[in-house]
């Protein structure tokens, strides 16, 4: 890459030739014939880059270069622009450098991908795999001892559910798509305003925005109604601020006003930098008329932003599409499967393996009695004339055992998992309880396929702006003269009543203080840029403005001078109570000591406040002063401090007036259910593009900071080794030993572990918080410090991360989710929170006032942060358990019915002969065992959902997947093993040699079939009896109604008329009447129950009073507490320990002060008409 000097600065441009122009045999040349217009750009840029490279002929502009992007657009076109050219109103050259237009696509699919892309994604479930294998097994005649479609059907079932569903899901976003991309925005075209659509909109374009509307793409501000071209937005969509944000546009473009001509025949030219995911940075040059205009951030629209306090303005077309910012921060859709899924993944591998096994051993025995047996049977049982030899019919034996053992894993799993998920999703939209009635919006579950993920979360990281908060301040109180004042009440008791005028801003908390003093009866009317009109208790005064001590970070505190209408030069200051306590006159000593008792019980209740005080001014002081701050502002070195001096002269001897008390208005039960998630062990990390002040004072408001902990960390260092020793710092305090080489997880990771490796968690001496700005952050993020990062971070309860980009929020979670084994949830409200969102395990998108971009692009919706509790403590803890005692029945029962099929090749000549009648093979999991499951899996509560909520401690096991893990896996087939051992030889035993009262034998292949077969559906029937722990109607009925209903099927498939009318299809004719009937069998069942469900019950019984877990220890408090009620716990207040305060002051921005003494913020059209332009 080359640097081109351009107007005295520089610009990175890419040049075709680069530093090897001969080695690589120069350009890729391409007949392309320049039109004129091409030919002029080309060659008038020409002068602007200094080429070093002599083996490149003089006339070949950076037009190949650019036209080489174009080319290559098929392989990678954004990394291959380094930097954009374009010209305004010219949409036939912008088009041939190959911009996108402005459409978005947040869905995944389309029309023509749909089908074979979400084939794939289906398909890397293993176990749809190895059923599509299967299906092929059953068409091979010679080995196939099951029909095609028992496999076909159900598996064309399960892809089509979840094909629709996810159908469903993705014609949501592209509606959502659809309502963007077709939006309204007026267009310059030929000296008119067209109106078109914002997918419609190019590269170069001019287009008029208004108040209120949103920005259609990132544009370059030419003009606007405002004086001096200026534009007021807001951005809360990108980075989550609800101030407002003034943009200005250069000199040279602000003159073309709203002159549809001048418009129209602009023809800038633009250079700039390629597309990127910076918020805050933008690099450019204009070329208008010859001269050179630089451009920066604060001239260019980012879409997402709202215009505001502006009637109208125009802006040039940059980015478009994809490639704006806020597209560029949304990160990528990704298809989420839980760690349940992966899990599954794993097991069917090791089921498969074997099942591999059991086949292996069953072929080798059909080979051994092949060669020792077999041919004593070969005139009544000949071998097939494609089996040769003992080894052929071996290996074909194998295959038939592969077929028949498949229910190991039947596909029935898999419909049955896609119902649980699709009910417990059901459940949350139906939760009245999470219904908002405001907005009319109940809780919706966007996707069905995370629900047991919701039980198991870790670490949740949530947006502030809108979602820990309202976005609304409101003036709490006030301390005046040592007495406090709350909101404002008349004399009868009734609350002051709010007029209509509203204010715009640039902080909410100024706006929250102005209307509070509106509301009190002192209106704030109208502002010059040398007078302030107030409306005093219906009485109208004119200040004169005289000067504006604007707010610094430095100085926290910011102070206005005024002649009052009685003549009298007055200074009104506001600021931190730690600066202004230091500035007041001797004689306030008292007045303020009062005033910071109050301001403590201000802070205790997490208000931001901050002092106010005002001094009366000498005129001839005023005089002598102001000759000072003009020289000062005047000054060319070291003017910064001169001016500093000067305020400081003017800011002292303050007479204190009081105090006031802004309440950043948290949702409602915000701190509550901070407070309950991490009694779950729920940790809350705030990622937000917001101040580090605010941010901390909404975590102290919120519970996730507390005066009680044992430190709070702040990482602010401005280069990687800063970085490092802040956390190295942070992580002695909390662990000491965790830096000594003997610690576990620095010897593990010294081993340099192979990719992908887990960290273990790390328990800190205490409770700690830490925060950290994006600045550092980015930093902390590189590879050599981002296990630094995490091991520190890890061992905090609380994390505030503030000034941070969207692709920084994601990138925070993408580490978390990279080296710990946690389920992440990330939680946001606006567009700045979809790439975090997107990137979590799962996400939760808040309906709320920053639009619907994150509810859109979400996995759940809710309405308020409060309702999360309840998302995951009830709907998310249910799912997970009732998901884990379903897998964990659902494989018990399939290997108990499964492992019969290898006991009895023992007996048969491992013949591929099945133990159990075709039917009951074909309703064993379709009708008799189904509806039990489901029954179990819907509606089973272990605990209700009060103490769900009460006890948040009953959340860890799901949080280390306790309930169903390869542990409990290998549990369920050892129970397999052992059930399927006892239903197979007890039977067998018991009958071997018994006859009826009239001497005929009993023992036949058809009783013992139906008797071990009954005796299985016993047995799995009484096993999900005990599996149920909260019992409903339903539950009797499919429970025992199932059970039922197999007696009614066993007489109607064994019925005379069936098996008469076919033979073939029904063979055991008179089996049922004729066994079931005799005491011994019913003796038999009943023992072999015994003997199945005897050890499971003592385990049971056994585990909770020797080996006791923290959830069988609250199981048994609950179940004491149902028995006896106890009174609820009494509250009691704690104080804090360190007053928070001045959170207003500290996070407040510098100021508006110059801008409007200097009265650009007024019309002045003979000023505007001549303005200079700003020359580089």
């Amino acid at each position: 890459m080359r640097e081109g000097v351009v107007g005295g600065g520089t610009l990175p441009l890419t040049l075709p030739w680069g530093a090897r122009a001969p080695a690589q045999k120069a350009l890729r040349w391409r007949s392309v014939k320049l039109t004129s217009a091409r030919q002029w750009w080309c060659f008038s840029e020409m002068k602007y880059i200094k080429c070093f490279i002599s083996e490149i002929p003089w006339n070949y502009s950076w037009y190949y270069s650019a036209m080489s992007l174009v080319e290559s657009q098929s392989e990678d076109r954004q990394s291959e622009e380094q930097v954009r050219y374009l010209q305004a109103n010219s949409r036939e050259l912008n088009s041939t450098f190959g911009y996108p237009n402005n459409t978005i696509k947040t869905s995944r699919y389309s029309v023509f991908n749909f089908l074979p892309l979400n084939l794939f994604e289906q398909f890397q479930r293993l176990a749809n795999a190895y059923f599509l294998i299967l299906l092929f097994l059953q068409l091979i005649p010679q080995i196939s001892s099951l029909a095609w479609y028992t496999t076909v059907i159900p598996l064309m079932v399960v892809l089509s559910i979840t094909a629709v569903k996810d159908a469903i899901d993705d014609v949501k976003r592209h509606q959502n798509d659809n309502h963007v991309n077709n939006r309204s925005v007026l267009v310059v075209m030929n000296g008119r305003i067209k109106e078109d659509k914002w997918m419609n909109i190019q590269v170069g374009d001019i287009i008029k925005l208004k108040n209120n509307q949103p920005v259609t793409a990132d544009v370059l501000l030419l003009s606007s109604s405002e004086p001096y071209g200026l534009t007021y937005i807001e951005t809360a969509e990108l980075d989550g601020e609800t101030n407002l944000k003034v943009k200005q546009s250069i000199s040279v473009t602000s003159n073309l006003e709203d002159n549809l001509g001048l418009l129209s025949s602009f023809d800038g030219k633009v250079r700039c930098e390629s597309p990127n995911n910076k918020l805050d940075k933008f690099t450019g040059i204009l070329t208008f008329k010859g001269k050179n205009y630089t451009l920066d951030h604060d001239k260019l629209l980012l879409r997402g932003c709202i215009i505001r306090n502006t009637d109208w303005c125009y802006g040039l077309v940059i980015y478009t599409g994809p490639d704006t910012k806020l597209m560029q921060n949304c990160g990528k859709s990704t298809f989420k499967r839980t760690h349940m899924d992966h899990l599954l993944n794993v097991l069917v591998l090791w089921i498969f393996l074997f099942l591999g096994g059991m086949c292996f051993i069953l072929a080798i025995g059909h080979g051994i009695w092949e060669n020792k047996k077999g041919y004593y049977f070969q005139d009544f049982l000949p071998w097939e004339e494609y089996v040769s030899s003992s080894v052929v019919s071996a290996i074909l034996t194998f295959w038939s055992y592969f077929i028949i053992l498949n229910t190991m894993v039947p596909i029935s799993l898999y419909v049955s998992v896609e119902i649980i998920r699709l009910g417990n999703s059901c459940y949350i939209n139906w939760d009245r309880k999470m219904y908002y009635a405001p907005k009319n919006t109940p809780a919706q579950a966007r996707t069905t396929t995370l629900n047991e993920e919701l039980g198991q979360v870790k670490y949740v990281f949530s947006d502030k702006t809108g979602t820990l908060t309202q976005n609304i301040m409101i003036f709490n109180k006030c301390s005046i003269n040592g007495i406090i004042y709350g909101y404002g009440y008349d004399k009868n008791g009734q609350r002051v009543e709010v007029s209509e005028l509203v204010y715009q801003a640039q902080s909410p908390d100024e706006g929250a203080l102005v209307t509070a003093a509106r509301n009190f009866g002192f209106v704030f009317r109208s502002r010059t840029s040398e007078t302030i009109m107030v409306v005093e208790m219906g009485e109208t005064k004119v200040y004169q403005l005289l000067a504006i001590l604007d707010f610094s970070n430095v100085r926290k505190r910011m102070s206005v001078i005024v002649r009052t209408p009685e003549d009298r030069v007055m200074l009104f200051c506001k600021g931190a109570d730690t600066i202004l306590c230091q500035l007041l006159h001797p004689s306030c000593r008292s007045l303020r000591d009062v005033t910071m008792e109050h301001l403590d019980d201000f802070a205790f209740e997490g208000l931001r406040t901050l002092m106010v005080a005002y001094r009366e001014v000498d005129n001839a002081f005023y005089q002598a002063w102001s000759k000072k701050h003009s020289e000062a502002c005047l000054s060319l070195e070291n003017r910064e401090d001169k001016i500093s001096d000067v305020y400081r002269e003017m800011e002292k001897d303050l007479m204190l007036l009081g105090a006031t008390a802004i309440e950043d208005k948290l949702q409602d039960g915000v701190p509550e259910t901070i407070t309950t998630l991490n009694k779950a062990k729920i940790k809350i990390w705030v990622l937000t593009g917001d101040k580090q002040e605010t941010a901390v004072n909404i975590a102290y408001a919120c519970n996730i900071f507390e005066e009680e902990m044992d430190g709070i960390f702040i990482v602010e260092g401005k280069n990687d080794e800063t970085v490092r020793q802040e956390l190295r710092l942070a992580r002695k305090k909390m662990k000491p030993e965790s830096l000594l080489e003997s610690d576990p997880v620095n010897t593990y990771l010294n081993t340099k572990p192979q990719m992908p490796f887990r960290i273990p968690e790390e328990v800190p001496n205490g409770n700690y918080g830490l925060i950290i700005n994006g600045y550092s952050l980015a930093y902390a993020l590189e590879g050599n410090l981002e296990l630094e990062l995490l091991r520190t971070v890890c061992m905090c309860k609380g994390v505030i991360c503030c000034r941070m980009t969207p692709l920084q929020k994601a990138q925070v979670v993408e580490l978390m989710k990279r080296y710990k084994e946690v389920v992440t949830l990330a939680i946001g409200d606006g567009a700045n929170d979809v790439s975090m969102i997107k990137a979590a395990h799962i996400g939760v998108g808040i309906t709320g006032q920053e639009g619907m971009q994150a509810m859109l692009n979400s996995d759940y919706a809710i309405s308020q942060f409060c309702y999360l509790q309840r998302l995951l403590l009830v709907h998310g803890r249910w799912s997970y358990n009732r998901m884990c005692k379903f897998l964990s029945y659902f494989f018990y029962k399939n290997f108990a019915f499964t492992l019969m099929h290898f006991w009895y090749a023992f007996f048969s000549g491992f013949s591929a002969q099945t133990v159990y009648d075709t039917w009951f093979i074909t309703f064993y999991n379709l009708v008799y065992t189904s509806l039990p499951v489901l029954s179990l899996s819907l509606f089973d509560q272990d605990v209700n959902e009060t103490w769900s909520l009460r006890f948040p401690e009953l959340y860890d096991p799901g949080q280390h997947n306790l309930y169903f893990n390869k542990k409990e896996f290998v549990k369920c087939l050892v129970r397999g093993i052992y059930s399927s051992f006892v239903l197979f030889f007890i039977p067998m035993k018991t009958i071997h040699n018994s006859v009826h009262s009239d001497g005929k034998e009993i023992s036949d292949y058809q009783s013992f079939s139906l008797l071990v077969q009954t005796a299985l559906l016993c047995v799995v029937t009484v096993q999900i009896a005990l599996d149920t722990t909260y019992w409903t109607l339903i539950s009797h009925i499919f429970t025992w109604g199932s059970l039922g209903f197999y007696f009614c099927i066993l007489f109607l498939l064994y019925s005379d008329g069936l098996c008469l009318m076919f033979p073939n299809v029904f063979q055991f004719l008179g089996v049922a009447r004729n066994t079931l009937n005799l005491p011994q069998m019913w003796l038999i069942i009943i023992l072999s129950v015994v003997l199945c469900i005897l050890p499971v019950i003592g385990y049971r019984f056994l585990k909770p009073l020797f080996w006791p877990a923290d959830v069988d220890k609250i199981m048994n408090r609950i179940h004491l507490w149902t028995r006896h009620p106890l009174l609820p716990p009494t509250q009691t207040k704690l104080r804090h320990t360190r007053p928070r305060r001045s959170a207003y002051a500290f996070s407040h921005k510098q100021g508006f002060g110059a801008l409007i003494t200097s009265g650009k913020t007024m019309k002045d059209k003979v000023f505007k008409k001549n303005s200079f332009s700003f020359k580089k």
